[in-house]
């Protein structure tokens, strides 16, 4: 498993009866987990001490209950590479459906890509290193692409979601010439590139289990994640760098991203594929969270 363990103003703090206990910078936040399903006994002050909570509804859904917290808040990141500002800086606000616009599990990603990007800009400083990151959110590995040394082209189909990724990226004193922001939908927007001609040196993809395009497709992620990461390999340029998927729906085990990329990917660049779980460690128990996992590709 890969684990995000570098963070300092985040941490999981306990879990038990389908919730987490978490410190978000100076705050706690009890949120809902479909992981935890375990029932074991509220052993740290925080679950009492908690500034934010997520009820989850029968019918579906919820609501947030607000005890002490601002409309939002900042937390920051390191990212292990040898530059002179390393630091990401989020933006934080709790907003539908318990989110808080950051999946701190995926630093573990972002120190994985950022660091190949960092080492290639050190080896050629003058090359232009193109990354394309896809259903991309509120930026986290975008503005780590970009803090490494990337050209970083972000597309997300929300409008509220790229607004908020710009703010991020303002945040981390990221150059606005490092980004290229698009609201469109992500599968409309590879086929258009291919045709285009236009090539990148890494992709990054975290496709929702469910969505619909703009002209009410429907997206499962067991049916639609293969045909998309067909289409959008045809994007990598002649000496990529790497090559990842995230996914957070159970049926898409590590096996079956590995197996995806090596079909696709490998068969045509070579290189090597991991895939793992990732989890972000407990601090109360020393246990790790799982979150997901991910399939990586590089040269």
């Amino acid at each position: 498993m890969w684990i995000a363990d570098k963070w300092k103003d985040y941490e999981v703090l306990d879990t038990s009866s389908g919730e987490k206990c978490e410190r978000w910078g100076d705050y706690i936040l009890v949120r809902p987990d479909p992981q935890v399903i375990w029932n074991t006994p509220h052993c740290i002050k925080e679950w009492k001490q908690k500034n934010g909570h997520y009820h989850r509804s029968n019918k579906g859904g919820g609501e947030w209950e607000f005890i002490s917290l601002p409309k939002e808040w900042q937390i920051s990141y390191n990212l292990p590479i040898n530059i002179e500002d390393s630091r990401l800086t989020f933006n934080l606000k709790p907003f539908s459906f318990k989110h808080t616009g950051l999946f701190p599990e995926q630093a573990v990603n972002w120190n994985w890509f950022s660091s190949i990007i960092n080492k290639k800009k050190e080896e050629n400083p003058n090359k232009e290193i193109k990354i394309l990151n896809l259903f991309a959110y509120t930026g986290g590995a975008t503005l780590s692409a970009a803090k490494a040394g990337a050209f970083v082209t972000h597309v997300d189909a929300s409008k509220g979601m790229v607004n908020w990724a710009k703010e991020n990226a303002l945040s981390s004193n990221i150059p606005g010439d490092r980004i290229r922001w698009l609201v469109d939908d992500c599968v409309k927007f590879v086929e258009r590139e291919i045709r285009r001609g236009n090539k990148y040196d890494g992709i990054i993809m975290d496709p929702p289990s469910y969505g619909r395009g703009p002209k009410g497709e429907i997206w499962k992620i067991e049916e639609s994640i293969f045909p998309f990461v067909e289409l959008s390999s045809q994007l990598l340029s002649d000496d990529p760098l790497f090559f990842l998927i995230n996914s957070y729906t159970t049926g898409l085990q590590p096996a079956v991203l590995s197996y995806m990329i090596n079909t696709v990917v490998t068969k045509k660049h070579g290189g090597k594929v991991e895939a793992e779980e990732i989890g972000l460690p407990v601090s109360s128990n020393g246990l790790v969270l799982p979150c997901g996992a991910s399939g990586r590709w590089s040269k």
